[in-house]
């Protein structure tokens, strides 16, 4: 049995590539994607929110203290206002502002400067001071504050 056939050996095919990829990663990934974007942006949203309310709840309980210790509540509403800004901005923008920076960046949501050139000013070294300025008037300080804080919430 001598015939010539051509026969050859059993030929496999190429592997499959990995690359490019099948319609169903790309989905995957682009589900992926927006996921995080949306989980990022929804926690930046609440944390915003969360971060002002408790503020407006902090300046409601100063505002209701019967205190004549005003410098106290200048600490505290100092304190306050700081403490905000450092959760909405990023802390290396606003923990590092003093004295007329820091009054600046507060009147950037504002109209006018109220708190460089208006009652807001005694904010700027609110927790150096050993007593109250005699010419503050603390009410007036409390709804700056408190219309700072409504700026705050867009």
């Amino acid at each position: 049995m001598n015939q010539a056939l051509p026969l050859r050996d059993i030929q496999l095919p190429d592997a499959v590539s990995w690359w490019p990829l099948a319609m169903g990663w790309w989905l995957l990934l682009l589900v992926m994607v927006v996921s995080i974007l949306g989980g990022y942006w929804l926690y930046k949203k609440i944390t915003r929110k969360t971060a002002v309310k408790s503020a407006q709840k902090i300046l409601l309980a100063i505002k209701h203290t019967t205190s004549d210790d005003h410098l106290d509540t200048l600490k505290q509403l100092s304190a306050c206002i700081r403490r905000v800004s450092i959760s909405l901005d990023s802390r290396s923008q606003a923990a590092s502002l003093i004295g007329e920076e820091w009054l600046s960046y507060l009147d950037q949501s504002m109209d006018g400067m109220p708190f460089t050139k208006g009652v807001g000013r005694y904010l700027s070294d609110a927790p150096y001071r050993r007593e109250a300025p005699e010419e503050l008037d603390i009410e007036a300080l409390i709804d700056l504050c408190e219309l700072w804080l409504k700026g705050q919430k867009k």
